[in-house]
């Protein structure tokens, strides 16, 4: 049984390197085992998007930065063999700016979409994340990293539980 990791990251302004956030859960077989929150201390102090999910800079400023948390992030991506997201390509994206930003190697995970999953799975339209946690019965605090992270993980349980094969909904 392949072992994914559900990720969610919350950023501070339209740059991509502005994780202030991230959420992370883990998936074997068929559950979550394992769920991980890091508060993030962005490279600027402008927050464009408190108003979305209530983090502003007073809530990261004494934080660690991306570089600083990175073992952490890479010691828990380590224990899976893909990486889940809804909007997949946006998270993927974050990742890859933070990791450029610290120099750091991105890990070489494939990325799977629950969007796409959700889409295949059940055909659902509109698929933002609260849409299909309402389908699904999945409790969630949207844009809170942590509780997408794991509504992530759970849409993916729900969709492997319904013979989905997630390798169908991979980004390119």
């Amino acid at each position: 049984m392949q072992r994914f990791a559900a990720i969610d990251f919350e950023t501070a302004d339209h740059g991509p390197d502005s994780a202030c956030a991230i959420g992370m859960a883990l998936v074997e077989d068929g559950r979550v085992t394992d769920e991980a929150y890091h508060l993030i201390r962005p490279p600027r102090q402008t927050f464009l998007f408190t108003y979305i999910h209530g983090i502003s800079w007073s809530d990261v400023a004494e934080e660690p930065c991306f570089a600083e948390l990175w073992p952490s992030i890479a010691r828990f991506l380590g224990r899976a063999d893909a990486v889940a997201a809804h909007n997949a390509g946006f998270d993927r994206a974050v990742l890859r700016a933070c990791c450029r930003m610290a120099g750091i190697d991105e890990p070489a995970h494939p990325y799977v979409c629950t969007v796409r999953l959700a889409r295949r799975a059940w055909n659902l339209y509109p698929t933002k994340l609260p849409d299909v946690c309402r389908h699904l019965a999945i409790g969630l605090n949207h844009h809170n990293a942590a509780s997408d992270a794991r509504a992530c993980a759970e849409i993916l349980v729900a969709a492997l539980g319904d013979g989905i094969d997630p390798a169908d909904c991979r980004l390119a």
